[in-house]
């Protein structure tokens, strides 16, 4: 079964470089018109399911594959594929030194807002319970339309990513990634699953108290556990 990830068409925020988590933006014109270029280029694959974020951003794109779509499946609306709540940086430039520095910090989440670890839990769960769907049902091909920020945790389930490549892996606008499905996650990657558990338990001045403690030693959404950094 092949698992198609398609980022959402472009809105008027990411256009001007500013931070996009929850706000409920739709496409642009030119959105609309990369969600439609899209559709066609798929019309020849059949989704036998569709599965999209609630934002509009991400629906309206799903909507434009469908339109292209023979015979086309629901679109199944999950909330666990929604962008990152990036609380306080929502709407800000994505140059802001403050962000970028916030950004580093993987298992903490923004103030107001999501961490990494928060984000990869609620994806990695979504994609284990299509793993449990998929062998109940004959499947051949799934499309997923969310966000860059979800893309990047779904490509980290699949084949782990390095700090460096973590930070700088990019889609573009109703870019499409293709991944084999179901496939068993690594050892690095069950090692975020055990990590995750840990700390969901603990309270934000614990886990305050260890990022101190752990200096620059961070871990990543692919559960890897790098070797120290100075950054």
């Amino acid at each position: 079964m092949k698992l198609y990830v398609m980022r959402h068409g472009q809105t008027s925020r990411n256009k001007i470089n500013h931070v996009l988590g929850r706000s409920d933006l739709p496409l642009d014109s030119t959105g609309f018109h990369q969600a439609d270029t899209a559709g066609i280029k798929l019309g020849g694959v059949h989704f036998d399911a569709i599965y999209s974020s609630p934002l509009k951003r991400a629906y309206q794109t799903a909507q434009a594959v469908c339109r292209f779509q023979t015979n086309p499946a629901p679109i199944l609306v999950d909330k666990r594929l929604i962008e990152q709540n990036f609380g306080i940086f929502e709407g800000i430039r994505r140059e802001d030194e403050t962000y970028q520095a916030e950004k580093k910090e993987y298992f903490m989440p923004f103030e107001n807002g999501e961490s990494y670890l928060d984000v990869a839990a609620r994806v990695y769960h979504f994609l284990d319970d299509l793993t449990k769907e998929s062998k109940k049902t004959r499947r051949e091909n799934i499309l997923i339309t969310t966000h860059g920020g979800i893309a990047r945790i779904i490509e980290a389930y699949f084949n782990g990513l390095s700090n460096d490549d973590f930070r700088t892996f990019f889609m573009k606008n109703c870019e499409v990634r293709v991944y084999d499905f179901p496939k068993q996650k690594s050892d690095r990657l069950k090692a975020l699953d055990e990590f995750e558990l840990e700390q969901l338990e603990k309270s934000i001045p614990e886990l305050e108290k260890e990022r101190k403690e752990m200096k620059s030693e961070r871990w990543i959404c692919s559960g890897c556990r790098p070797s120290d950094s100075k950054e």
